[in-house]
């Protein structure tokens, strides 16, 4: 096991170079988003099934990967479609302006620190597919329920905001049609529920003190969406493109959690 957790770690920083040699050659940085996601699902579950032959693989382990693999095809298969049209983020854009000469370096190093969260959050799918509770109770079950439900809401999210992006009549609004009316980033709400799922899944059974580390995925991943490099830069660059629409947007609205919305005055 120690010896697949250091060839893991090696890819994960391999994976990292590669999306940055792609990154810097196409100037595309939703490449980058692509290779995390894709990375770090293949990291979990090859950590989840390679240490054990296919006849004793549990179910826990099949329904673990299982989840892993359709988060990462459908987040990104979403963000590799973009990559595909052209669409650069612009969260790396600003990067880009901010770092200035010294930015292909920067961008070596901040992708160098992504493999690492690559790796981290493939051990905690790890930790939720290999929990040795024995049988499937009924944390396991809400576990999955959290996971569909995390997997489904992301995947509206998008939708919705990508057909308003579509009527040519919405055109310099601001989205806050369906789960956007309730949170400014529905997306990052749902993706946040998936790691609360492989935590439950963790933790199963109450026995395994090793599952309790699993909370680092949701609690990392919180920090990162909400203070770090999801919502902050997300925000910026929408006060900088919308301005006073996006600050009454902001007024109205939750920043993440999905509730109610407010009257306007």
């Amino acid at each position: 096991m120690t010896i697949l957790l250091v060839a893991v770690l090696v890819a994960c920083s391999l994976a990292m170079v590669f999306a940055w040699v792609v990154q810097q050659r196409s100037g595309n940085s939703s490449w980058v988003d692509v290779t995390w996601t894709f990375g770090t699902a293949l990291a979990g579950i090859v950590l989840i099934l390679g240490p054990t032959a296919p006849s004793h693989w549990t179910t826990r382990q099949l329904v673990v990967s299982a989840i892993a693999a359709a988060w990462a095809a459908r987040l990104g298969g979403h963000i590799l479609r973009r990559a595909l049209q052209g669409h650069d983020d612009p969260r790396y854009a600003q990067l880009k302006k901010d770092w200035g000469p010294s930015y292909r370096w920067k961008m070596f190093g901040f992708l160098q620190m992504q493999a690492a969260s690559v790796f981290v959050l493939g051990v905690v799918i790890m930790l939720a597919g290999r929990n040795p509770a024995p049988g499937f109770d009924w944390l396991d079950s809400d576990a999955v329920l959290l996971a569909v439900a995390a997997i489904l809401g992301e995947a509206m999210a998008d939708r919705q905001v990508h057909r308003f992006r579509q009527d040519p009549a919405n055109k310099g609004r601001i989205c806050d049609v369906g789960l956007w009316g309730w949170s400014r980033h529905p997306n990052y709400f749902f993706e946040w529920l998936i790691w609360v799922a492989y935590a439950l899944f963790a933790v199963a059974g109450l026995g395994w003190a090793w599952g309790w580390l699993a909370w680092i995925g949701p609690v990392a991943m919180y920090l990162v969406l909400v203070h770090g490099s999801g919502i902050p830069p997300t925000e910026a660059h929408m006060l900088r493109s919308r301005g006073d629409a996006f600050r009454d947007y902001q007024r109205r609205v939750s920043k993440f959690l999905p509730l109610p919305p407010k009257v306007r005055a």
